[in-house]
């Protein structure tokens, strides 16, 4: 199981880990919502629970909890610009579907 980060969203979360003032990494994860079932959660993380699992790439830690990470397995979180908008791009390979605003999807 893994969880990987580009190098471009490495470096906006270090930048903001360190204008932010404090932070071990990002926390990632799913909630039931949206169009097509589910939402990626995406926050910055304080803290490491007891059951997290961990991922570590370009000294980001990653921190996603159990029963998420059965719909995250395999992601690579990108960060980027098209167009007009900025933002995280989730490239998840257990997606069956995914609304149209790219904001939900369904395993």
């Amino acid at each position: 199981m893994a969880i990987s980060l580009s190098e471009a969203a490495a470096e906006h979360v270090r930048a903001f880990l360190a204008k932010r003032g404090k932070g071990i990494g990002l926390r990632l994860g799913v909630r039931t919502s949206g169009c097509s079932g589910m939402a990626y959660v995406l926050e910055f993380a304080d803290e490491i629970n007891s059951d997290d699992q961990v991922f570590e790439q370009s000294g980001i830690k990653v921190v996603v909890d159990p029963k998420s990470l059965i719909y995250l397995d395999g992601t690579e979180v990108d960060y980027g610009k098209e167009g007009l908008s900025e933002g995280f791009r989730f490239n998840n390979p257990n997606v069956a579907n995914q609304c149209g605003c790219g904001e939900s999807f369904s395993v």
